[in-house]
This record gives C-alpha cells, structure tokens and sequence, in this order.
C-alpha cells in the first residue's frame, strides 16, 4: 500500500489547512478549533482543519462575484480548454486523489479510482458541450421581427456535496457550471474535507498558469450554519444539494423562500426486479454490487430485492453463499470488496434498522454484525445483512445508509411493479428479464417512476452521459449529462424588429 503521508504531502495536505479558498489562496483568519480528521479504515489521524468563519464566507462570496464578471464574458470554448485542463491534472493526480478518496472516505481503491476516473469524464463531456450551448430560432407573427433564445449564466452556483462521494458529485455541477459561464462555492461535508482541499489545490495548478482571477471555484468547510447561510443568500441564485430528504427538504425550502433555484439530489431506496426470465448469473453479480458497494452507502445502492415466488429461495440460497464469501475488510488492501461504514454512528442506525425491521415482522436470515478483532478494531466494519421483509414496513419504506438488502416476494409483473413504486423515493430502479413484454412494460408509462430505470443493469453505476437523478423525495434534480446544463443557465427570449413599423403581437391596434 502507499504511504498516506506521502500522498497527502503530493496533494498538498498539510496538517493544518485552513477553511476557505478561492482557487488560488487559502483564507488564514478563522478563529474556530480546528476538527481532527480521522479515518474510519484505521482511526487514525490524517490532519486536522479550519472550520469556515462568517468573515471566511463573505470573503468568498464577494471574491465569487468579481470573478464571475470576468469569467462569464470568456468564450464558451475557452472555458471549456480551461476544463480540459483541469481533466488533465485530474490524471496526472489520479491514483494519489483515489488513495485519499478510499482513506478517508472507506470505500475500496478501486471504487476511489473510478469516483476520479469519473471527474476525468465530465471533464470530457464538458469540454464538448461548450461549444454546444444551443438556443432555438422561432418565426415571428409579425413581419420583419426576428425571435429566438439564448442562455446566460446564473453566477455563483454553491454546491454542497455528501461523504459518499467525496469529490465526484462536485464535478458533475462545477465541470458543467463552468463551461456554462458560473462560478462556484463548494461546502463538502464536515466528515470528507481533505479530499476537496486536495481537488482545489489540484484546481490551483490550473488556474494559476493561465493567469485567472481567484474565485473561479471557491472552497468552504463548514458547518450547517455555513450551509444555512449559503441556502439563505440572495447571492447564490442556485444551489445543488446532494444528501438526505430531510437535508434537502430544508435547503429546497430556504431556497425557495427567496425565490432561488435548487437542485435537490437526495435519499433512494432503490429496487431490483428478479423475473423467472432472468439470467441469474447476471443479475446476481449485480445485486451484490449494489447492494454490498460502498458498504451500501450510495444513493443509488441496491436496498429491495424484489423476486418472484418461483425463483425466490433458488435466489436467497445463492445469494447467501455469495455473501458468506465476501472479503471485508481495509479497503486499500487488493482483493478487498466491502470497507467500513463512514463513523460508529452510521453503524449505530444500521443495527436500529435491523432492530426496527425484525420487531416489524421481517426476518434477519444472514449477516448485520459488527465486526471485532484484529483489522476490524474502528468498530465501523459491519457484515452486510439479508433480510426477508415486505415492502409495507415502516423500516422498509425508509432509506437506511448501509449494507442491509431486504428481500421481497412478488408474484404478478404489475404487482412487482407497484411494489418498485410504493415508497416515497424514486431514484434509481432495475429489472433482470429476458422477456421483452417484461421489460417493455419496465420501461412504460405504467412501469418505474424513478429517474433511473435500468433493463439487466444493476441499480448502481451511473454514467455521465445521462442526467442523473431522481422522482418524489429524491428531489427532482438533473446532474451531469444530456440537457441538464439548462439547470445553470438563465434562459433569455429575444425579439428583434428589424423594420420601420411597430406592428403589436395578436393583432392588438393601438394608434397614438
């Protein structure tokens, strides 16, 4: 394995960082005790770092919307060779950023790798779309007028991002916001800061040899007063949240007492169809990837099984002895497939959950247990759980961030369907047939209502082409590919009269 210190010393982590940066400088003047980081692979200490000031934030912001009257008059295509630029570093500095994303964060390397490898994508993607930034032509009803529209940048786009996805979810918002003439403020959270310090020094590199104004992208840590803050100000037109429905409930209210814009990505409790027209060998490997990925903390991670009465104990039977082989353990050691919960108290709602679900009627047939012994010493290494449940308990239909798969019967495809849809998120969703009627009937107006719909695929692993996000209490937010760029752009119709009358629309006379 790699020396932490070494990697830490090559992403420009000292043992102090301060609160605040600008993408150039870091703020010096807060006056908080710093919080010691620690990770919940071996408990031990990384570094500690400056909580962000109230003085910090209105640095930042007004530091933001100078850069923004200089960033948003650079052609489209040259933001874009900016962000090019920075893909670029990101794959210079990408074993070292996966390392401190698995470290800190638990997930395994390969998993830290590929969270890179996907900022290295949007990179891509958003380098194309600047010079895609489309408006339409309409004909006029009146004669010699020209109509059309075009899209203008917002200003500063804040971004407040959860532990799971230390640095890519950011990406997805501040590559596109970027190309598109934004800046940005980033909150990371509390638990995860040492790998957006990292990404902003990274950031540095680029901005300052091509000689750009400080607060292009902007870093705080903070917080929930600082995140508060940043929902409440007039100055941040829109703001992408991505965390729980409770935290999104009330950043989307605050946001919209001031008539802003926001973009929610929150819970999932994300099902999986098993049909008796699936190759189980496929569908399987998929459930257990999302299921077990990540310790079960993504949103998009599997938490239903839904499996018809046929097939339902050939596919409980594997899925066991698959589980019973699964390697859990330091998730920078290769071969490693499970690494720890994020901290004792994500351990402590699993075994509430699991508490929960059983006095509801549901029935733990493998694993939940915290993990002693040596290598296991954190207490934040659990065995993940298969549980026989229903979809009507309370616990069920809530989203528990950790590895429990609850494991339910169906017995008709519209009963599938409607136990898919009967929970209050709507995010990701998949179904394993070979039967086309299946699938189609999947897929249609009466199948899944969640943003992600996903034919012989796992609910898990998202590409950047596609807009990503969710229905219902998932918040109704678009990140990433396809059109979701209109999401940090301000549209504006425009109509030109080009001749030497004022003639009114809808025949509307009026002679002075």
């Amino acid at each position: 394995m790699k020396s932490i210190k070494e990697v830490l010393h090559r992403l420009g982590i000292e043992e102090i960082n301060a609160a605040a940066s600008t993408g150039v400088n870091w703020a010096h003047d807060s006056s908080a005790e710093p919080i010691v980081i620690k990770s919940p692979v071996d408990g031990e200490r990384i570094a500690a770092v400056n909580t962000c000031s109230i003085q910090d934030y209105e640095h930042i912001i007004q530091t933001a919307q100078k850069a923004f009257e200089h960033w948003r008059m650079t052609p489209a295509p040259k933001r874009g060779e900016i962000v090019r630029q920075i893909g670029d570093k990101l794959r210079q500095y990408k074993e070292d950023l996966g390392y401190l994303v698995s470290y800190e964060m638990g997930k395994i390397y390969q998993e830290g790798l590929g969270e890179v490898q996907e900022m290295i994508d949007i990179c891509d993607f958003a380098v194309g779309l600047s010079r895609q930034l489309y408006g339409l032509t309409m004909h006029s009803e009146r004669p010699q007028h020209r109509m059309y529209e075009q899209w203008h940048p917002l200003g500063i786009v804040g971004i407040i991002s959860a532990f799971n996805f230390p640095v890519a979810v950011w990406s997805w918002n501040a590559m596109i916001a970027a190309v598109c003439g934004d800046v940005c403020v980033w909150k990371p959270s509390i638990k995860v800061p040492l790998s957006a310090i990292a990404v902003q020094n990274i950031l540095k590199e680029v901005l300052v040899s091509n000689n750009l104004p400080e607060g292009i992208f902007n870093l705080i840590i903070g917080n929930r007063e600082i995140g508060d803050r940043m929902a409440k100000d007039r100055r941040v037109p829109l703001i992408s949240a991505t965390g729980s429905t409770h935290m999104g409930i009330a950043v989307g209210k605050a946001v919209a007492e001031r008539l802003g814009r926001s973009l929610l990505e929150l819970g999932g409790n994300n099902a999986v169809i098993i049909t008796p027209h699936a190759d189980l060998d496929m569908a399987i490997r998929a459930v257990v990837f999302g299921a077990v990925g990540t310790a079960g903390q993504r949103c998009t991670s599997t938490r239903r099984l839904i499996i018809h009465e046929s097939i339902y104990e050939q596919v409980k039977d594997r899925l066991i002895k698959v589980y019973q082989q699964l390697p859990i353990g330091n998730p920078l050691q290769e071969g490693i497939l499970v690494g720890p919960l994020i901290d004792k108290q994500a351990v402590q709602n699993m075994q509430k959950a699991l508490e929960n679900v059983q006095k509801e009627g549901g029935k733990l047939i493998y694993g939940g247990e915290v993990l002693a012994g040596k290598g296991y010493e954190t207490g934040t290494y659990v065995r993940p759980a298969l549980v026989e449940a229903k979809n009507e308990y309370p616990t069920v239909q809530e989203e528990t961030f950790a590895p429990i798969l609850y494991l339910l019967k169906y017995q008709t495809m519209e009963e599938a369907i409607a136990i898919q849809n009967g929970v209050k998120q709507g995010l990701s969703s998949a179904i394993f047939s070979l039967n086309m009627r299946e699938t189609e009937l999947f897929l249609s107006h009466a199948g899944s209502d969640c943003g992600i719909a996903n034919v012989n695929i796992g609910t898990s692993g998202a590409e950047i082409g596609g807009a990503f996000g969710g229905e219902k209490e998932t918040g109704g937010g678009r990140e990433s590919g396809s059109d979701s760029w209109k999401a940090y752009m301000r549209r504006q119709t425009n109509t030109i009269n080009w001749g030497s009358s004022l003639p009114l629309a809808q025949g509307i006379k009026f002679e002075v």
